[in-house]
């Protein structure tokens, strides 16, 4: 366990419901679907009054109702009836296992562990154990600490990514606890496919965790000594609200003369994560690409050639565009149309991090010069082709997101620009299941 201590690794203590209808009890991330309010409406239909983490958490979508306050009561009502009735069976003092089948057909394999919020730092080139993997907005954590504070319970829907190309902690674990039976398993609501998740508390697979967690260290450890063991993932603004929570709280215990050391034994510690792979098969990566309205696209193409150092040469068509920023992380699409022309114009440079991570400052400092250009994210080379054949649009697609330099990347250059990369389709994102005791 000292192992798991060093790291900022606690084995959680778990709630599940005694009886699990997860196609009811489990929803999706609250920071989902957040333009869609029909897809809430909907969930909220679907569950009727059957028990669920719906209950407890606030869809992002309702941050600014006016309702707001009456909802966070409302949740924190509902914690205090599932925790006092006879819903959740005794709490376990696990890890979990789980994989998830998508209804893409890809299979995703996590660990659920707690993660102390004192080895996570989200400013940039910081150099904790957990680190951001995108910029955050601090205006964004304030509302969302209202929720957590003085919550009971809480349920996780972050995702921690581990640098493990050799596949030595979460799948090596799956290899020998799938053999036991399941804590729960069934299908998720709303196209979110299938999931299954099994306890895992014996000393010998404890044991097996400790030992991969100390070799990814020694293989993520920097000359300076520092070690990058995890990046966020998914739910950074969540993890950065689960610190500032616990930054508050210790801060005002210690007021009250409350020694450190009975302090740092309190839940609000901890945050519960799903740590995930880069490299799991099942984890995929999409670039999130650019479209700028308004620009002068030969201005902007020759504009970001400069500043990248880079060379431009024209694309007979789509095909051949498409090719070859695909076939390469160094490259860029710029697709825009110039009277009746639809121009293909590919950008080749020599970097070696992340495309977007020297892409987007570059954007920023155009089109702060260029008031009225407008920058919006766009998902999919379809959508990219689609506005690029527009007037008055030039669209930038983007290469796949290279999984072997992303930590580098964010060692060297601190976390991504916003809206770097999205993991997987929206209904992949993870549902919540398991519970924990908070305040």
């Amino acid at each position: 366990m000292d192992i798991l201590k060093k790291f900022g690794i606690e084995v959680p203590s778990i709630l599940l419901p005694a009886k699990i209808d997860l196609k009811t009890w489990a929803v999706i991330a609250c920071d989902q679907y957040t333009q869609d309010k029909n897809y809430w409406i909907s969930v909220e239909k679907n569950i009727g009054t059957n028990p669920s983490t719906f209950h407890l958490i606030l869809p992002e979508i309702y941050l600014n109702e006016s309702d707001k306050e009456k909802r966070i009561a409302k949740i924190q009502k509902t914690m205090k009836e599932y925790l006092q009735g006879n819903l959740f069976a005794p709490e376990r003092k696990n890890f979990m296992y789980t994989e998830r089948k998508t209804a893409y057909g890809r299979i995703r394999h996590g660990l659920i562990a707690a993660i102390d919020l004192d080895t996570y730092e989200w400013k940039p080139f910081s150099k904790s154990l957990v680190r951001a993997t995108e910029a955050t907005i601090k205006e964004r954590i304030p509302p969302r600490m209202e929720i957590r504070q003085g919550a009971q319970l809480e349920s996780p829907h972050i995702m921690l990514l581990i640098n493990d190309p050799h596949k030595q902690l979460v799948e090596k674990t799956g290899e020998s606890i799938r053999k036991t039976v399941p804590a729960y398993k069934g299908e998720l609501m709303q196209n979110g496919g299938y999931i299954t998740g099994w306890n895992i508390d014996s000393a010998e697979h404890i044991s097996e965790i400790e030992k991969a967690i100390e070799y990814i260290a020694t293989q993520n450890t920097d000359a300076d000594g520092s070690v990058f063991l995890f990046a966020v993932g998914d739910g950074n603004h969540s993890l950065a609200t689960a610190k500032a929570v616990w930054d508050e709280y210790k801060k005002e215990q210690l007021k009250k003369g409350i020694p450190l050391h009975k302090i740092e034994q309190h839940n609000a510690r901890y945050a519960l994560v799903e740590i995930v792979n880069l490299y799991d098969d099942g984890l995929t990566f999409e670039p999130i690409h650019r479209v700028l309205f308004g620009a002068d696209p030969d201005e902007l193409c020759t504009f970001v050639a400069k500043k990248l150092d880079g060379k431009i040469r024209e694309c007979k068509n789509r095909k051949e565009l498409e090719a070859a920023v695909n076939g390469s992380n160094s490259c860029y699409g710029f697709v825009y149309k110039n009277g009746q022309k639809q121009n293909y114009l590919l950008l080749k440079t020599a970097m070696q991090d992340l495309a977007i991570s020297r892409l987007q400052p570059v954007l920023d400092e155009f089109t702060a010069t260029a008031k009225k250009v407008k920058t919006d994210f766009i998902h999919g080379s379809e959508t990219v082709f689609k506005l690029g054949s527009q007037p008055d649009t030039t669209a930038v697609l983007l290469p796949p997101i290279e999984k072997n330099s992303f930590f580098s990347t964010i060692n060297t250059h601190g976390p991504l620009p916003r809206k770097s990369f999205s993991m997987g389709e929206a209904d992949e994102k993870r549902f919540y299941i398991e519970c924990r005791k908070l305040f």
